[in-house]
């Protein structure tokens, strides 16, 4: 055998998958969300280098309340005295909502059943959540038992837990059981454990009741995680009468769509943490889940509209960041760098903005970011690798400067040298000040200062006051004013001006709002680009002109 140390496969061996010919998941589609239940309170808390205090607890309570959860485990009360103190707590400060159930952890040892209701006196409604591991390691390597014994241990427990019940009758008790490492138990075995448990605590009889499917340690696909659970749902005790309910972790990055197939392969209810939390790898992140349901126009039952509020909450209680890549929530997921995508999402943006469009669908976005409160900053942002779309779009985003196409290129190419410079993201300030620097500023002595203009049915003939360092007159004819203004222009400095690319419009709506101009000139084969800003619309198309010249002035004759 190799060394234990080496990079060696063959000390592994593949999990047997579950013969289940006639499976009917597969052709399951989901249309409602489960039963959710957080788990970040116990097995979440369990996970961290420094686990929650007290008042850490109350606050990640108090947000899992305001964000939907109806189920919410609290902790192992008999555990440790913190999780016994937050416990009563919630329950003597009437922090528990009327809507609200919450959930305790126990295992199948009396003295620790006992503590777990001394825990929960004066409670409203609790789940009793009690547990023993099944699996064959546990069982051979673990305790040395066989599997009756280790059934026992689940029986006995079950007794317990309805014993223990009926000496509170003024508080309402649903009763969950869970094969610990049920996806390392033989699952007749596990089907045989349940199914002795139900019997107990008689499900038929008005007993709220849970069978929790664990995959503690994630073994295999998900699509042998969904046989496992679509066969249990077949052989199940009183099925009618109990929810079946699942709690998967990520050992193999999986525990999303593991969970997915399991509630099409039967089960009721899921059990797992925000953004993931939880032991090695992680719970099954109930963020990713209940924003996949969301995508798909299902009622997630759970509201993460103010995003930045649970990401802040969550951080601050568990010390953990969230990746910026994190599916649907992570600062960089709506972020468009490349060049292409930028010039997409803008186009399908615009389109859904001149289009009565009934469903959402935007190139790159599979939500609204702004369902989630992200706003339409982060969307498109730039580096080298973007493109002249996505600057142009943060420019008629943030500064309302909407530019014609041609113009883009020459914007996006000062923009993208400053970015290949620096290596590093351009801020959406940066782009506006390199924009007003290259293109908007009017360059020394090429301010327009005012104009005369005569017009009759051959052509306009003007003169043109212009801000130099001895003020200058420009008298030049054209059809209209620009170009009478480069025929003055051409004159002057004895070159030729011809304007090759024009547009103006209103950079907003009303009566009173300004003008932009945008052009590009020719000056004897020389091409500049500028434009100008004012309130009245012939200025500006001037001063575009004139500014245009000023920036290739100091390659004229003169």
């Amino acid at each position: 055998m190799a060394d234990a140390g080496s990079f060696d496969h063959t000390k592994y061996r593949a999990y047997p998958a579950l013969s289940l010919k006639d499976r009917t998941w597969p052709d399951q589609q989901l249309t409602k969300a489960p039963t959710l239940c957080s788990v970040d309170l116990r097995d979440g808390n369990q996970a961290l280098v420094k686990p929650m205090n007290v008042e850490q607890k109350v606050k990640m309570f108090k947000l899992l309340v305001k964000l939907g959860f109806k189920e919410i485990e609290i902790g192992f009360p008999a555990a440790a005295q913190p999780e016994f103190d937050f416990a009563r707590r919630l329950i003597e400060e009437n922090l528990i909502p009327d809507d609200v159930t919450i959930q305790v952890l126990t295992q199948a040892r009396e003295h620790l059943i006992e503590r777990t209701f001394e825990s929960m006196v004066g409670v409203k409604r609790a789940i009793i959540h009690v547990y023993n591991s099944t699996s064959t390691v546990q069982r051979e390597q673990t305790f040395g038992m066989s599997q009756d014994q280790v059934s026992d241990i689940a029986v006995q427990g079950a007794k317990w837990v309805q014993d223990y019940a009926a000496k509170y009758p003024q508080s309402e008790w649903a009763f969950e059981y869970s094969p610990e490492s049920f996806t390392g138990t033989e699952v007749d075995y596990a089907l045989e454990v349940c199914n002795r448990v139900i019997d107990v605590w008689q499900p038929q009889q008005g007993r709220h009741v849970i069978i929790n499917l664990p995959a503690t340690v994630e073994m295999a696909t998900p699509n042998v995680y969904a046989d496992q659970i679509e066969y249990m749902c077949r052989g199940l005790h009183q099925r009618e009468h109990i929810a079946v309910s699942l709690h998967t972790h990520n050992d193999r990055g999986c525990g999303v769509a593991a969970t997915e197939l399991g509630l099409m392969a039967g089960a009721d209810r899921v059990e797992g943490a925000l953004f993931g939390n939880g032991e090695r790898t992680g719970n099954m992140d109930l963020v990713t889940l209940a924003m996949n349901f969301y995508s798909q126009g299902i009622d997630p039952t759970l509201d993460f509209s103010d995003v930045q509020e649970m990401i802040d909450v969550y951080t601050e209680c568990t010390d953990l960041p969230v990746h910026p890549r994190h599916p649907w929530v992570g600062e960089l997921v709506y972020t468009a760098f490349s060049g292409s995508h930028q010039d997409a999402i803008r186009k399908s943006l615009q389109y859904h903005n001149d289009h009565q469009v009934p469903h959402w669908e935007v190139a790159y976005l599979p939500i609204n970011p702004a369902d989630l409160g992200r706003n339409y900053e982060a969307v498109v942002r730039i580096n080298s690798q973007s493109g002249k779309g996505g600057v142009a779009h943060v420019l008629e985003r943030d500064y309302g400067i909407e530019l014609p196409k041609w113009l883009h290129g020459h914007v996006s190419k000062v923009v993208q040298s400053v970015a290949e410079k620096a290596g590093a993201e351009v801020s959406s300030a940066q782009i506006k000040a390199l924009f007003d620097e290259h293109f908007l500023a009017i360059p020394q002595s090429w301010n327009l200062s005012g104009y005369d203009l005569t017009s009759s049915a051959q052509a306009t003939q003007a003169t043109f006051r212009i801000e130099a360092t001895e003020p200058l007159a420009l008298k030049g004819v054209g059809q209209g004013a620009l170009e009478a203004l480069a025929d003055a222009v051409g004159k002057h400095f004895q070159v030729s001006v011809k304007v090759t690319q024009f547009d103006e419009h209103a950079l907003r709506q009303g009566t009173d709002s300004d003008a932009i101009a945008c052009l590009s000139i020719d000056v004897d084969g020389i091409e500049s680009v500028a434009v100008a800003i004012h309130e009245d619309t012939t200025t500006a198309n001037l001063q575009a002109l004139l500014s245009a010249v000023g920036r290739v002035s100091a390659q004229l004759p003169g």
